[in-house]
């Protein structure tokens, strides 16, 4: 008997231990699963206020009619609802600005992607003090102030005192002393995406240089072997492999080359003409040269909206890129 008792009371824990540990996993799983939304709910709060409060103020101010009149005196706004809307939306030369921002972000974009393929490629094939070198100068480049960069280029093709036209007169034996190169949109356009280009290839560059050293070399070589050479390899080896991170890279230098304001500001000085406005520098005039604050601000949504298009080809690539891995 004695000997009895004594194995039934050692049994017991083992038959209610199963009872006390099945409540504990499951507060272990809903911490688990509430730890991450603890940990950014601070992040997202600071986001909602920063970025969410402005926003927000700005939309309501596209629904009204803000004037210089309002703005001092203190007194609300009238209510118009989407008469800014329609009123920017009916202007032929709001759907010019948009078509030329279009197209220099593609443009911008499409230089960025391939100097810093180039590069990237480049990286990959020098010898290692080499790529150190290359890589301290795109990250001086990348670390620049626009505000310095801007400066720089404003010298390099000042019409008076600029090098790039001593240079393209040495080279072409034209005369080129006194040279304007914004009185000409299109060269104008030249110059300034040059300055967008310069200070976005480096994160193209090492970013997609990060990627191209992840592609196996067996691959490679056994492309090498089958016949393949050059440009070859690359088409069929290397980029569908470094293409998901590539389409990133470049949703996400269109997003950044479509909302361009202080390159075109700087470069022009503060007083940018009208065949250098872009969404960006289009709705700060309206808002603070032209005093149409409500127009500004309809401006600014409808330039948010066409982000968001843009924005959802990046997430999305995201998204498949973490269905792969």
């Amino acid at each position: 008997m004695p000997s009895s008792t004594r194995t039934e009371q050692a049994a017991e824990p083992a038959v209610r231990t199963p009872v006390r540990t099945g409540r504990a996993p499951g507060r272990r799983r809903v911490a688990k699963r509430a730890t991450p939304y603890l940990l950014i709910a601070p992040m997202i709060g600071t986001l909602l206020l920063v970025l969410g409060y402005p926003l927000l103020d700005m939309v309501l101010l596209s629904f009204k009619d803000m004037t210089r009149k309002e703005l001092f005196s203190g007194e609300p706004p009238p209510w118009v609802g989407l008469d800014q809307y329609q009123a920017v939306l009916s202007d032929g030369f709001f759907w010019v600005v948009v078509a030329r921002t279009v197209a220099f972000a593609a443009v911008c974009a499409g230089l960025t992607m391939v100097g810093g393929l180039g590069f990237a490629l480049l990286l990959r094939s020098v010898s290692r003090w080499v790529r150190v070198i290359i890589v301290g100068v795109l990250v001086a480049v990348w670390a620049m102030p626009f505000m310095v960069a801007a400066s720089v280029f404003r010298w390099l093709t000042d019409a008076d005192y600029g090098i790039a036209n001593w240079v393209l007169g040495e080279l072409t034996g034209a005369d080129f002393r006194g040279h304007n190169w914004f009185n000409n949109p299109w060269e104008g356009y030249a110059v300034i995406v040059a300055v967008v280009v310069w200070g976005a290839i480096p994160f193209a560059a090492i970013t997609l240089h990060a990627a191209v050293v992840q592609v196996p070399p067996e691959l490679e070589e056994a492309a090498r072997v089958d016949g393949a050479r050059g440009a070859q390899i690359f088409r069929h080896v290397t980029f569908p492999m470094i293409r998901p991170l590539f389409t990133v890279v470049a949703a996400l230098s269109a997003i950044w080359d479509f909302g361009v304001f202080s390159q075109i500001w700087l470069m022009r000085g503060g007083q940018p003409e009208r065949d250098y406005y872009l969404l960006g520098v289009y709705s700060f005039i309206e808002s603070f040269a032209v005093n149409r604050y409500s127009a500004g601000a309809a401006i600014a949504i409808l330039t948010v909206l066409l982000l968001l298009v843009g924005s959802a080809v990046y997430l999305r690539q995201i998204l498949r890129t973490g269905e792969v891995e």
